[in-house]
């Protein structure tokens, strides 16, 4: 196995290390983008009453904005959303759980736990979903902060590069045009689609964990730094447990070391492969220009600096009385600070360091959406 000073100096030389592949650029910025406003609906959300309740832009996306017009089926929730329905009623479970949403069901009383409460167990498709006090607030605060972040990266990165972005999206998408967190994970969706039908792996776990490790053992506790994903979407489970080898640290008397085994070898080689072939496909399928120009105007805004250094970090440096900036608030649906609430915020903390001390380079390549996190990064 590698030495202490070998591993370190291995990761170091891996968070130094550039990103080449158009999903990591996408992704990165995507995740940038989300970090800043998932800071401000904290704070938002915390001034109006509701503190350590913090949600991701991803849930506002994918799930609550189709709650705020009215009460709505889970079943017509799942179509609006163009989604499964399994995924649905597990962020619905959680949503539950958090005090955000209930279900009327037609039978349970929706102040009494139903058998499966927060969770997706047991929830039907024709149980009607409400918003609880708590979702009207965030659903009052999320829409206005769209067009505020979008409008802080006009003034930090010129509107004139917001737009490149845009015009260099829009040759791909077509259709009229969205808002830029949208924008991105369109690309993303669409990349993830081809990739996951050719891979053995998912792309979310190549991109990030299985993209890191090599048949040299390394600490488990170095992949939250390594991938730029939180300790939980890091870590090996199931799903990563093929593409891994996992033994306890001969250096020290409590932790594991992790390597590739010789099938997880085999996927990041895959992996490789198909993000440059992919990214061909997309060079003849769309004109090799538009490929390129979208990949320079997303590299742009992770390289444009001021005075004060990178314009990107300038977006990822939490406001006070964020999780991110060492704050202290109650988990998810909890009103107590324990030993876990403690813990996301030192991780939260040691995380966004790294986005901003080196985005390019600490930011993941593939966004790994955390549940622990109200679903963010």
């Amino acid at each position: 196995m590698e030495s202490r000073s070998a591993a370190s100096s291995r990761a170091v030389a891996l968070l130094s290390s550039r990103c080449t592949y158009l999903h990591a650029l996408l992704s990165q910025l995507l995740v940038a983008f989300t970090v800043e406003l998932d800071n401000h609906f904290e704070l938002q959300i915390g001034q109006a009453g509701h503190p350590g309740a913090r949600l991701s832009l991803i849930v506002w996306s994918g799930v609550v904005r189709f709650l705020a017009q009215g009460a709505i089926s889970v079943g017509s929730l799942a179509q609006q959303a163009a989604s499964p329905i399994d995924p649905i009623k597990f962020q619905l479970g959680c949503l539950e759980r958090w005090g955000f949403i209930y279900f009327d069901s037609g039978g349970h009383h929706p102040l009494v736990r139903r058998d499966g409460w927060g969770s997706g167990r047991g929830i039907r498709a024709d149980w009607t979903v409400r918003l609880a006090p708590r979702g009207i607030v965030a659903c009052q605060i999320w829409p206005p902060l769209l067009p505020l972040i979008e409008r802080r990266w006009e003034q930090r990165f010129g509107e004139t590069s917001v737009n490149r972005l845009r015009r260099a999206s829009q040759r791909i998408l077509g259709g009229e045009p969205i808002a830029l967190p949208d924008l991105l994970r369109a690309h993303l969706d669409a990349f993830q689609r081809e990739f996951d039908q050719a891979s053995p792996a998912p792309l979310v776990l190549c991109a990030n964990t299985l993209r890191v490790l090599s048949e040299a053992p390394i600490r488990l506790s170095e992949l939250p730094r390594l991938t730029g994903c939180s300790p939980e979407t890091s870590d090996i489970g199931w799903q990563l447990k093929p593409y891994v080898i996992v033994t306890p640290d001969p250096s020290a008397k409590r932790g594991k070391v992790v390597a590739l085994s010789p099938r997880g070898v085999a996927a990041q080689k895959i992996y490789r492969r198909l993000a440059a072939e992919i990214e061909k496909r997309w060079e003849s399928r769309f004109a090799a220009d538009v490929i390129r120009g979208l990949r320079a105007s997303l590299a742009d805004f992770l390289e444009r600096r001021n005075a004060t250094g990178l314009l990107l970090s300038q977006g990822l440096l939490p406001p006070p009385g964020t999780i991110r900036a060492g704050d202290i608030a109650p988990a998810l649906g909890r009103r107590d600070i324990g030993a876990a609430a403690r813990q996301r915020m030192r991780d939260s903390a040691a995380q966004t360091k790294l986005f901003v001390d080196t985005p390019a380079a600490a930011l993941p390549h593939f966004p790994a959406w955390d549940m622990n996190r109200g679903f963010g990064p």
